[in-house]
């Protein structure tokens, strides 16, 4: 029996999220994040990203690109793509929560209305997929896009 194939998403779908990212970088909100990884330990933290269907399937694109075709949960709690050299794996699909940290060493979160466009593009995006689930936690979602 053949296997299902795996959602991906579309060039254009990509373009966007790529300049929802670039959007974010270019707003001159001051933040000190030098690899601190904090955020990256969810159980300690208390603290997951939510990501939009759309940021999960590119984040399995970049999963793939990487060269794995799984994640694997650290025992610790930590981000299944933290390396073990305390560096992200997939840094350039990070989704946009990791993009806008809830790290509190690293200058806070993102106020909302600093990036409230943003995140109704990413749900305009999601919609125009097809998805209506809303936002979801990171590592279920990257999971299921991974078709695991």
């Amino acid at each position: 029996m053949p296997r299902p194939s795996r959602p991906e998403l579309d060039p254009d779908a990509v373009a966007e999220l790529r300049a929802i990212y670039a959007a974010i970088e270019s707003r001159p909100v001051h933040r000190d994040c030098t690899l601190r990884t904090g955020c990256c330990h969810f159980r300690l933290t208390g603290r997951t990203p939510q990501v939009t269907k759309a940021e999960a399937l590119y984040a399995a694109k970049g999963v793939r690109a990487s060269g794995r075709s799984t994640v694997k949960p650290h025992s610790d709690g930590a981000c299944p793509l933290l390396g073990s050299n305390g560096r992200c794996t997939i840094y350039e699909h990070r989704p946009f929560g990791c993009r806008t940290h809830f790290c509190a060493e690293a200058g806070g979160p993102y106020v909302r209305k600093e990036v409230a466009d943003l995140i109704q593009r990413l749900e305009a995006l999601d919609e125009r997929l097809g998805h209506h689930d809303g936002s979801r936690p990171f590592v279920p979602a990257l999971e299921e896009a991974m078709g695991k």
